[in-house]
């Protein structure tokens, strides 16, 4: 058992599943979205990425794609929520929760295509 593969395989789970998590429920709804699910979808997002820096396979390629997508989503989906906390003056709107609720489900379709991509990997693995 590699244990690179294993933790790269990890976090790469892990965003994806933190991202559903957070994405799950009515889209202009604040109280069905957790903060701090959000920040932590960033930050094990961020993770991911890194750990796709060394791989030069062109699989590794779209995965770092991937990733670099879901995180700038992400980021994003965090700017407009500290907007609306801390800046307007309405507040987290429905409106403005539906913004950030749909800039996380697109990072989850980003981190799916990880994950099958993850798969792929796998099944395609022969040992040599």
């Amino acid at each position: 058992m590699n244990l690179e593969k294993v933790i790269f395989g990890f976090f790469v789970l892990l965003s994806a599943t933190l991202n559903f998590g957070f994405f799950i429920g009515d889209i202009g709804v604040p109280a069905l979205h957790n903060v701090y699910e959000l920040f932590a979808a960033v930050v094990v997002n961020l993770i991911a990425t890194v750990l796709k820096f060394g791989d030069r396979t062109q699989i590794g390629a779209v995965h770092l794609a991937t990733s670099l997508v879901a995180t700038l989503q992400l980021v994003a989906a965090t700017l407009v929520w500290t907007y609306a906390t801390q800046v307007a003056d309405s507040g987290l709107t429905p409106e403005l929760m539906a913004s950030v609720v749909s800039l996380s489900g697109g990072a989850l379709f980003a981190n799916v295509v990880s994950v099958v991509l993850l798969v792929i990997e796998t099944v395609s693995f022969r040992r040599r």
